[in-house]
């Protein structure tokens, strides 16, 4: 491994600052990842500095930093969405303004200007936002080399500079030619040289891995999905299976037939040194009455730290010879605000007090953490796991709970100019930052509507969502929420619709598709049927980005008919939101 990095990525906060420092690695260059206000002269010897996204305002007090220094090594410097904002803000001449409008989602860029930054990349391309601040004026001697329809500075260069400020994320893969753009910049710009392959990142893995054992044995708590499975198989081949034991904790969550399969799979692998811990009615009442979605996922994150320090205490997992393993991944830190200044978006079970007290006291080995989902998967397949297992679609650590929403009190849906406002919040991420806002609900759904979601949402500042009706009960003005929490009736009526959905993609084809797709238990209907279901299928890489993907017309009605004939159910939705503005998973 390369131990001088030719680039470095500067932090501002951004949810895909560490993408970028990935995208990089995956066009062959090593990159790290610092504070935004590290000193100018420790960068001096690197080929390129690149400045993240990040959900504040480069005006406000506090709001992170560079040192402007940087813009006069003559070392090439790229700024992307926040970081073209501090660079405008820092060099003589720019301006940013608060935006009349935020841009969350894709967008069209025309590019009105060559420079080597676009050289190779169409002039008129999709690209992916998320911002609300914008350049109001590019500084002196830069030239406006992009826009969009409500961001006319979309791009800025100087060109001798080599000073280059973007909007978009070319980091996410929904930014059509995002690579071209990176690309140009380490080896046109910068003078790259490739220097870093996948294969040096298996060997580090195992070596890392038995540096920070010490001697010491693995216990995991296995969930049967790609992370946990891959983090243990790496434990397996850097240790030897006489030195790491799992133990599958059944929560309750999970879906139908899951515990069945984990059995099966890590008996397989591993034999007598796997278990499966019974804890449903541990988890069930640590649930009872919650309703916000961080309440929910501390709870179960820390139910989750108690069952496994009850576990570890009945075994010799806790006579110093043995420390836990967890297939944690970076989005999962990224979200939890792990970064120097990155936003809570979630509180991931697994980035809880009680896991983060393991962390400090050397008794935790997480050796994804670093990684991203795509990214396991390859770790996966160069380490043998079974497609079996690196197919599955990805499934929450929080399980079911976090797709059983719930409500504190009764409020009817509120008719507005372009449909309903649902009267329950789900939790999205716009500009960087953590909302929890409500959800606008189309009468009709069509293919159409997937293309007006976006610009619906940039016009309605209370909501992060927008869902289209497919098949009800009853009209959309005769919807109230229910007062809700997570219960058995409810969390079985969730387990039900989601193996027909599972089973009718799986014989479709349909789930081939599709990166994930979550089905979500909205309490919002009339008496006697106080739930509706959401369908909420995606496509994705990596979790950080992910677009709503239509399936076709005769599955979408066979679901429709199923699900409606489950006992309590008023209504199927189609989410049609993209991630940005919304999360993936509702909450």
């Amino acid at each position: 491994m390369t131990k001088q990095p030719q680039i470095t990525v500067l932090d501002a906060g951004g949810q895909y600052c560490h993408l970028i420092a990935r995208r990089v690695r995956e066009l062959g260059v090593y990159a790290e990842v610092q504070p935004s206000e590290i000193a100018a002269e420790k960068l001096e010897d690197r080929r390129g500095i690149i400045i993240s996204g990040g959900p504040a305002s480069v005006y406000e007090s506090g709001s992170p930093q560079v040192d402007p220094e940087i813009f006069s090594l003559g070392i090439p410097v790229l700024g992307i969405c926040y970081g073209m904002q501090l660079m405008a803000h820092h060099l003589e001449g720019g301006a940013v303004i608060k935006g009349v409008r935020g841009e969350y989602g894709m967008a069209q860029l025309n590019v009105t200007q060559q420079d080597r930054l676009f050289e190779g990349f169409q002039s008129v391309s999709q690209v992916w936002m998320s911002h609300r601040d914008r350049v109001g004026q590019a500084p002196e001697d830069f030239e406006v080399t992009a826009a969009t329809a409500t961001c006319p500075i979309a791009a800025i260069a100087n060109d001798w500079r080599k000073l280059y400020g973007i909007q978009f994320h070319p980091e996410v893969v929904h930014t059509h030619g995002g690579k071209i753009i990176l690309g140009n910049f380490l080896f046109t710009i910068a003078g790259c040289a490739q220097d870093w392959s996948p294969t040096h990142q298996l060997e580090q893995l195992e070596d890392e891995i038995r540096s920070t054992a010490r001697g010491r044995n693995v216990f995991f708590f296995a969930s049967g999905g790609v992370d946990s499975t891959v983090a243990f198989s790496l434990c397996l081949r850097a240790l030897g299976k006489d030195r790491v034991h799992a133990a599958y904790v059944d929560t309750g969550l999970m879906r139908e037939g899951e515990t069945e399969f984990v059995r099966e799979v890590f008996t397989k692998m591993a034999g007598d040194s796997f278990e499966v811990v019974d804890a449903k009615q541990e988890f069930l009442e640590k649930l009872t009455g919650l309703v916000e979605p961080e309440a929910k996922r501390k709870a179960i994150g820390e139910e989750f730290v108690a069952v496994q320090e009850r576990v570890l205490e009945t075994g010799p997992f806790l006579n110093g010879k043995w420390i836990l393993g967890q297939g944690t991944i970076y989005p999962d830190t990224i979200e939890s605000g792990g970064t120097a200044k990155a936003e809570v978006i979630k509180t991931h079970h697994n980035r809880v007090a009680g896991i983060q007290a393991l962390i400090d006291a050397g008794r935790l080995i997480e050796p994804l953490a670093q990684f991203y989902k795509d990214e396991v998967r390859q770790v996966g397949a160069a380490i043998g796991v079974s497609d079996e297992l690196l197919d599955r679609h990805p499934f929450p650590g929080p399980g079911l709970a976090i797709r059983c929403l719930c409500s504190a009190e009764v409020k009817a849906a509120r008719q507005v100019d372009a449909g309903y406002i649902l009267p329950v919040l789900s939790v999205g991420v716009q500009g960087d930052a953590r909302t929890y806002r409500a959800t606008l609900a189309l009468e009709n759904y069509s293919e159409a509507a997937f293309h007006t979601a976006t610009e619906s949402i940039n016009q309605l500042a209370d909501v992060n969502r927008v869902v289209a009706l497919v098949q009800t009960a009853a009209p959309l003005a005769s919807f109230t929420s229910q007062v809700a929490a997570i219960d058995a009736t409810r969390l079985e009526r969730l387990r039900r619709c989601d193996a027909i959905v599972r089973r009718l993609s799986v014989e479709s084809g349909f789930e081939e598709k599709v990166w994930q797709f979550p089905v979500v238990l909205l309490p919002c209907g009339i008496l006697g049927k106080p739930d509706s279901i959401v369908l909420r299928p995606i496509d994705s890489v990596d979790g950080m980005t992910a677009q709503a993907v239509p399936m076709p017309e005769a599955l979408l009605k066979q679901m429709c008919e199923e699900l409606m004939a489950v006992n309590g159910v008023c209504a199927v939705f189609y989410d049609l939101t993209n991630k940005p503005p919304a999360t993936i998973e509702w909450e």
